[in-house]
């Protein structure tokens, strides 16, 4: 809902696309540059309370952008500032999230538990964007703001009443000297952890940017407002609940599955590019959606399953600079691409992104595949499994 009316707002007071992906893109710089410092706070700390004091802030944030609505003191400035301040909340809450789920699951049920994640995560996106549009039509944007504050005590309140002896928290990484620099190492050294990671950046930077080009798609390709905004992200927010269940139930992930959900993600955005009517778009953004959460949890759990416990948090840290610290290179580019040249091509830029990350894929699948490379990797592999379990 937020994301609806955020959206609307910066429209509102900007009339620019291009102001639209600087605000979505402040909110990722954050990541962008930090993400790796939040991963390492995030392998220190109890992951727990740590979600509990992001819950805090986050609401608080949602809260303050409210009553500057509601009270008409809002402005271009404030909406950037507040931005920037939930990036740097996101950059800590981002990778802790993530690495959170295996402590909550066994590892035989990673995969199901981040495809369930993104089920929960895109009925919000199906249900929220249509009743944001109802709301900022009857009650005004500020109540967006105001309900989404509020959720936020529902997501404390599931932290403190989960019982921790039903949860395998991971051992705190003692403080001490380059640890930044050695999981930047870890995760250089092994290509079943970079390339799944370049896949994403590569996706994350140009293709994800839906924040910024459906919003230009529904108010400058069909001369939509609000509504049209909440339609279409509501379909593909339900197109993104059907792949999450249809991912739940598959067991398979790695570079391989990786790389055909970039293709079903690539070839599904072209559609939306060749939509004539905004109905025809919303119908199309459907594939879109189950595409985008069958690339997003299998890059996610390959991720999970590869990474050693002590490197989980900095690995993941990577994984949401490559899927969100991208935004503030690929957000004010679509933006840009969006007000010139139009939304379509906008987007036709984020399908070309995604084939090009499935070419990338089956490359180092061709390079693994010889028997020398194999070997290599499957002794590097048995090296990592040695230092766990000591």
């Amino acid at each position: 809902m937020q994301s609806v009316a955020l959206a609307w707002l910066v429209l509102q007071l900007t009339d620019s696309v291009t102001w639209l992906g600087l605000a979505i893109a402040l909110q990722s710089l954050p990541i962008l540059l930090l993400g790796p410092y939040g991963g390492l706070l995030v392998d220190r700390l109890d992951k727990r309370h740590l979600l509990i004091g992001t819950q805090i802030t986050s609401g608080a944030q949602a809260l303050i952008l409210g009553v500057l609505t509601v009270t008409g003191t809002v402005t271009l400035e404030w909406v950037l500032a507040l931005s920037l301040g939930l990036g740097l909340i996101n950059a800590i809450e981002n990778p802790g999230r993530q690495a959170f789920v295996r402590e909550m699951v066994p590892v035989d049920m990673v995969r199901n538990a981040v495809s369930l994640n993104s089920v929960l995560v895109n009925v919000a996106r199906a249900v929220g964007p249509a009743v944001a549009g109802v709301l900022i039509a009857t009650t005004g944007l500020a109540t967006c703001f105001f309900i989404n504050s509020a959720t936020f005590l529902v997501a404390i309140g599931a932290f403190v009443l989960m019982k921790r002896s039903e949860l395998t928290p991971t051992e705190p990484v003692p403080r001490g000297p380059g640890q930044l620099r050695e999981g930047l190492r870890y995760v250089c050294s092994d290509p079943h952890l970079f390339i799944p990671l370049v896949m994403m950046a590569m996706v994350g930077t140009l293709t994800y940017e839906f924040q910024v080009s459906l919003p230009a798609l529904a108010t400058i390709t069909f001369g939509g407002g609000a509504a049209s905004i909440g339609i279409i992200t509501a379909a593909m927010g339900t197109g993104a609940v059907i792949g999450g269940l249809l991912s739940a139930g598959r067991t398979t992930s790695g570079i391989r599955t990786m790389v055909l959900a970039a293709l079903a993600f690539g070839g599904s955005v072209l559609l939306v590019v060749m939509a004539p009517t905004l109905t025809l778009a919303a119908v199309a953004l459907v594939p879109v959606g189950a595409a985008s959460i069958w690339f997003l949890s299998t890059a996610n759990s390959t991720l999970q399953l590869t990474a050693v416990p002590q490197m989980r948090g900095r690995v993941m840290a990577l994984w949401t600079v490559a899927f969100i610290g991208t935004t503030p290179l690929g957000g004010p580019i679509v933006g840009f691409i969006a007000q010139n040249a139009g939304p379509r091509w906008a987007l036709a830029l984020g399908s070309i992104a995604a084939f090009s990350a499935a070419g990338l894929g089956a490359v180092t699948l061709t390079r693994l595949s010889n028997p020398k490379q194999a070997k290599r990797t499957a002794s590097e592999q048995s090296e990592r499994g040695k230092v766990v379990e000591g």
